[in-house]
């Protein structure tokens, strides 16, 4: 009995493990077409944008919509390999081991093609503009996210 309670708790820790890094992949806002994101805000409303980069960026946040949606896919089917894995092991085994470096691994190409997309916009950017961007990315990074 104490080490079904044991495989029980650890079972619990790996979900909330897969939940936090969840909510960590998505802390940094950024911009999206439906005009979400601190990011995309700053973009358009601090950053003096002249009409040619207004549709570059226009352009990348299409695109990184897209490229988030499938990755949010991906990341959502992991976890839930992760519960079903956790619901049929109850302990650490080897589905649950497996199931939590695929939502790993879906974290990470979301952290990475995020970045990407920063950086993308980022190019876009005079030097003058750029530094207000580059304010917000560090205060984005470094503030408590309010949900």
């Amino acid at each position: 009995m104490r080490n079904l309670s044991r495989y029980l708790l650890i079972a619990v820790v790996a979900v909330l493990a897969a939940l936090a890094a969840l909510w960590i992949g998505r802390s940094l806002p950024v911009g999206t077409t439906d005009g979400g994101g601190r990011l995309h805000a700053i973009m358009h409303e601090e950053v003096d944008l002249d009409p040619a980069q207004e549709k570059q960026i226009h352009v990348l946040e299409t695109n990184f919509a897209q490229r988030r949606e499938a990755l949010d896919a991906e990341l959502a089917n992991a976890n839930r390999d992760l519960a079903e894995a956790v619901a049929n092991e109850h302990e650490y085994g080897p589905a649950v081991e497996r199931a939590v470096d695929r939502s790993h691994m879906a974290m990470g190409e979301l952290q990475k093609a995020t970045l990407s997309h920063v950086f993308a916009m980022r190019a876009v950017l005079r030097p003058d503009q750029a530094e207000v961007f580059d304010r917000a990315v560090a205060e984005a990074l470094t503030e408590p996210r309010q949900d």
